[in-house]
């Protein structure tokens, strides 16, 4: 989310309007040069998002390079360039009545929005959204994980995958 485009020359009324979940909302190519540079070596200042504004904040966030870097985001697997920078590609295959409900308590107890406007979002952009662009984006997944984050079996695997990984870079 972080990566969400600045929309500072938009009122705020239009940047509530916005359509997040298409692909062109993220600064992909912002976020794919501060991997680059994380791979070399170099920190970087990611943006930081304001939910509530619906832009980025003033402030940023210093990342630095890491041995083993973890990027989460339901519109990662979309853009093909972005898919080249990692090593390895899960996708969380997640039931979408789940991911309703998760959106609904995020929503109205996090960002202070009404069932209702969360429901009318769901349905004009979120849902159609994941079936045009997420859903087909698995398919670029070396490995997808099903139900929802409660498949301990695969979610080991992961965590001792990243170790191994971390444990020979460091080596």
């Amino acid at each position: 989310d972080a990566y969400y485009r600045d929309q500072t020359c938009l009122p705020l009324a239009e940047r509530a309007c916005v359509n997040y979940d298409h692909p062109q909302a993220i600064e992909q190519d912002l976020l794919l040069s501060h991997l680059q540079a994380l791979r070399k070596g170099h920190a970087v200042d990611a943006p930081l998002y304001d939910y509530a504004l619906h832009t980025r904040r003033a402030e940023t966030q210093r990342i630095e390079p890491a041995p083993v870097i973890v990027v989460e985001g339901i519109l990662l697997l979309t853009h093909a360039a972005l898919r080249g920078a990692f090593d390895i590609r899960f996708f969380m295959d997640t039931p979408l009545d789940i991911c309703l409900l998760r959106r609904i308590d995020r929503d109205v107890r996090e960002r202070g929005r009404s069932l209702e406007s969360v429901l009318e979002q769901y349905q004009s952009t979120v849902r159609p959204m994941y079936q045009e662009f997420i859903a087909p984006s698995a398919a670029h997944a070396d490995m997808v994980i099903t139900r929802g984050g409660r498949n301990r079996v695969a979610l080991d695997f992961v965590r001792g995958h990243l170790i191994g990984r971390q444990r020979s870079l460091l080596r």
